[in-house]
């Protein structure tokens, strides 16, 4: 098993589990690999250091020398992008679970609902930007919001 630390050109840092090496570039090359948080499919590898599993061995660490102290964020805002990431994909993750998707048929489904002519509930589906600004300038609260394909599957 090959544990990869792969980005994207968007800058976002995430995990690849493969069984090979070529099993990884069979999948670069058929886009299957993506993006958990923006699922843009030019991803690549990064810089990152061979876990070699060479069985239990008793550390041989000076145990007289204090511990490194672990680092504490100093602020709420010391926030890291590994944790915005994780944030993002557990919203985006609430909002599948908690949404009826409807697909292409969103504005005509939100007029429906916004009139009552149509059950009030939650959904998300796909509109265009021309759409959009049709349903907000008709009073109905709508939001724009990317949802990865990668969100919408079970995480192996």
């Amino acid at each position: 098993m090959k544990v990869l630390d792969l980005n994207c050109r968007n800058g976002h840092v995430f995990e690849g589990w493969f069984s090979s090496e070529d099993d990884f570039q069979g999948q670069l090359r058929d886009s299957l690999v993506q993006c958990p948080l923006c699922a843009d499919t030019h991803i690549s590898k990064r810089l990152s250091a061979p876990r070699l599993n060479l069985g239990a061995r008793q550390p041989t660490s000076d145990l007289s020398e204090p511990a490194a102290p672990l680092p504490v964020a100093s602020s709420a805002t010391d926030v890291s992008s590994v944790d915005l990431q994780a944030a993002w994909l557990s919203l985006a993750r609430k909002v599948l679970a908690n949404t009826e998707d409807v697909g292409p048929q969103f504005a005509q489904e939100a007029r429906r609902i916004h009139h009552g002519e149509a059950e009030q509930r939650a959904i998300r589906g796909l509109a265009s930007p021309e759409e959009t600004m049709q349903l907000l300038d008709e009073g109905i609260a709508v939001l724009p919001l990317l949802l990865p394909e990668a969100a919408k599957e079970t995480l192996q």
